[in-house]
């Protein structure tokens, strides 16, 4: 991995849209307007008490859920990948807790050594069912990493086959992807997630949560209304396997 651009200043808001298309066993797509933050894990936004409500990062909602910091969470969990040298900066990409509500489908964490190198990026998934699951990619130079699939996410795929993720460090752009590969070749799969940068000053939160209300008890209704939709396609529902073991998951 090579040093990427220099990211934008944290803490940063991102006003973006994101997509998903199926093309396989039915053809299917989403789009869904929302907001992510991008902050540093060890210097998270201080918000004024009133604006408190509209974004809290809590370490209860990452990781095992027990860690008493973000930090600690991520460390642990890259140490049990064998992984020691993440000494510096980390930029965490999620959805804050709204409301006292949050669904994080995908998290990620750009990890750099002390020198600012970049070390990893963990790419955190959750699904609707409450389990989490954490995949440590090395991304070459333009951000693209493969990996196997190990966690059950959608009901309507089964655990197989491989992402191809394309995660470089957010700037002024935000633009990610991640598509879904079957050993024989197909991909019926692929999510992106695309924005622009905004500054995360009182009035760009207060703009952004006017135009986005409730921004994540939208994201987890929008899942479950496409879901019914798939499902009323006549999508089977994949029987769910028991989640992988993870060490470190504090």
């Amino acid at each position: 991995m090579t040093t990427p651009p220099t990211a934008p200043a944290v803490p940063a808001l991102y006003t973006c849209e994101v997509a998903h298309t199926r093309i396989r066993p039915v053809c299917h797509s989403l789009r869904q307007r929302t907001y992510l933050w991008l902050v540093d894990i060890d210097d998270l936004p201080r918000l004024p008490r009133p604006l408190r409500p509209l974004a809290r990062f809590d370490p209860r909602d990452h990781f095992g859920g027990r860690a008493p910091s973000l930090r600690t969470g991520l460390d642990a969990c890259l140490a049990s990948h064998g992984i020691g040298n993440v000494d510096g900066r980390v930029l965490m990409l999620t959805h804050a807790r709204v409301f006292g509500h949050v669904f994080n489908p995908l998290t990620l964490y750009w990890c750099h050594d002390r020198a600012g190198r970049p070390v990893c990026v963990v790419a955190e998934v959750h699904n609707t069912y409450g389990g989490r699951h954490c995949y440590v990619l090395r991304p070459d130079a333009d951000g693209r990493a493969d990996v196997a699939k190990e966690f059950y996410v959608s009901p309507f795929f089964d655990v197989e086959g491989s992402y191809r993720m394309r995660l470089p460090l957010p700037g002024e752009r935000l633009d990610l992807a991640v598509q879904l590969r079957h050993d024989d070749g197909s991909r019926p799969f692929t999510a992106t997630v695309r924005g622009r940068h905004r500054p995360a000053g009182m009035r760009g939160l207060l703009r952004a949560a006017l135009r986005h209300p409730w921004s994540t008890a939208a994201v987890s209704a929008g899942i479950c209304r496409h879901g019914i939709r798939l499902y009323l396609k006549g999508l089977p529902v994949r029987p769910r396997p028991a989640p992988p073991t993870q060490e470190g998951m504090l």
